[in-house]
């Protein structure tokens, strides 16, 4: 039999004082339903109203009831909830080891769910149920696994944890803590990552330049069972065609002029790890149909070789270019999208990103800080806020990437502890956005914000000319063809440009 533990819920007490008698509420559903030695009931409501329910419910069943009066300075205070929810289980545990324990999701409130989830799934292993009038008492799986080093300390790390599962995520694994957000979309976008570096299945990654998806492919890698082996990437643009066989398959001696000896291919480095083919669309046609039957068959062979050698790889590719479109031009095959688009990720571009920018610059600032801190007479840089202002404002096409660059020229350009708007002005103008992928590359299904592209654009050559011309408005004017500097000086004004 298993022992039932269960928080007492308003629905329950509702029951009891048959304001509800067309139903049993949760408790006594389960009671009935279940098969059950003890029920240990967590009440946080008065100890009269906990004595009246159980003298009810007592007369409902016959199973042992055993209450346990909590007191929480709030129904959702996770660190409390945690707490006496843990020494409570330590307690049914020190008297019972044989029996099993089942958890009901149902009574409380949403935040002892969650906790109940997380022990289940962590330090007590337990079956999880719920209750409902219209399906009665069923029981819940939950579709990931967690590791008990994800346990929290009863503490605000422990609210955090459990807020990340009643938002359907699971908690964040170490391997993820790299990638710096906190907004919805990358929270989703990170969570999703961690399901699918708990499954054996390829990953599709897909994002503009720079938004991250090595570091994406690494953290997946490092999440899941094969952490610890080899972790591989690859350039695919970078090979050249002649050698991407060679390169990516491995060669015998012999198999080609220059081949003086053999060599082991990417795939078999890989061997029992992760191989991540980055900018995978840029493989040629023919390429891709040796790839597509070596990730069919499992096995690969050496480009002047006769046998084949099987190998134990999981794959991870991603592409800036939009795949399913390269599919439809011809340029990518789709037989074998569809064997890497299992698991997709798709990235959002930093100026989607909302809110993170800041975090961004504050941490890529602290580690480029730290790096150069050991180097003679570095000085400890931070932004001033006219810096900070061109900085949350910049349409950022090239990303995480371009962002990191650029602070990283400003550092290096600042003469003094403070990065200042001319120094952080001079380093965008290094900045060469692809403009296929940035402005006339942009797919119409997906919605094209034109007014903020124009202000992108605005900001972008009015920043440069200003830089250029060191601050020289009727030359800058000149530069952008606006006639003369009052002109000039508006279109400063309207995007915000001191």
């Amino acid at each position: 039999m298993s022992i039932l533990l269960a928080w007492l819920g308003n629905t329950d007490l509702r029951t009891s004082e048959a304001s509800e008698a067309d139903g049993l509420g949760p408790i006594l559903g389960a009671a009935r339903a279940l098969p059950f030695s003890r029920i240990h009931l967590l009440s946080d409501h008065s100890p009269e109203k906990t004595h009246v329910y159980i003298q009810w419910l007592g007369e409902q069943t016959d199973v042992p009831i055993v209450p346990h009066q909590i007191n929480l300075t709030s129904p959702t205070s996770f660190e409390e909830i945690y707490r006496a929810a843990n020494e409570v289980i330590q307690r049914v545990r020190s008297d019972s080891l044989s029996e099993s324990l089942t958890f009901h999701l149902s009574p409380g409130t949403p935040a002892m769910a969650a906790v109940w989830i997380l022990l289940a799934k962590t330090r007590f292993p337990a079956t999880l149920i719920e209750s409902s009038r219209e399906q009665g008492v069923k029981e819940v799986n939950i579709p990931f696994e967690l590791s008990a080093e994800f346990t929290p300390a009863p503490d605000k790390q422990a609210d955090e944890a459990l807020t990340r599962l009643m938002q359907g995520m699971p908690p964040e694994a170490p391997a993820f803590t790299a990638i710096v957000h906190r907004c919805a979309a990358m929270n989703r976008t990170v969570a999703m990552a961690h399901r699918l570096a708990l499954r054996e299945v390829p990953v599709l990654i897909q994002g503009e330049s720079g938004t991250g998806k090595e570091l994406f492919a690494r953290a997946i890698h490092q999440a899941s069972a094969r952490n610890g082996k080899p972790f591989i990437a690859v350039n695919c643009g970078a090979i050249p065609q002649e050698l991407v066989d060679a390169e990516l398959f491995g060669h015998e001696k012999g198999a080609f002029t220059g081949a003086t000896a053999a060599r082991a291919g990417y795939f078999e480095s890989a061997d029992g790890g992760t191989l991540f083919l980055d900018e995978i669309g840029e493989l040629p046609l023919a390429s891709q149909v040796r790839l597509l039957r070596v990730l069919q068959e499992r096995e690969v062979t050496r480009v002047g070789a006769t046998k084949a050698k099987a190998i134990d790889i999981r794959v991870i590719a991603a592409s800036n270019r939009v795949l399913p479109e390269e599919v439809r031009a011809g340029r990518f095959r789709e037989d074998l999208f569809h064997r890497l688009a299992v698991g997709v990720l798709l990235l959002p571009p930093l100026r989607q990103r909302e809110g993170d920018i800041t975090l961004l610059i504050d941490t890529l600032l602290d580690s480029i800080n730290a790096e150069a801190a050991a180097q003679p007479g570095y000085e400890h840089k931070k932004l001033d806020v006219q810096a900070r202002n061109i900085l949350l404002q910049h349409g950022w096409p090239g990303n995480v990437r371009e962002l990191h660059n650029t602070l990283l020229r400003a550092s290096i350009w600042a003469a003094g502890d403070t990065i200042t708007r001319q120094d952080v002005a001079e380093s965008l103008a290094l900045t060469v956005a692809p403009q296929a992928e940035t402005v006339l590359g942009r797919l119409l299904e997906q919605g094209v914000p034109l007014p903020d592209i124009i202000a992108d654009v605005a900001r972008h050559y009015l920043e440069r000319a200003m830089a250029h011309t060191h601050g020289n408005k009727t030359e800058a004017a000149r530069l952008l063809g606006l006639g003369s500097y009052q002109t000039l000086g508006n279109w400063l004004q309207k995007y915000g440009i001191d």
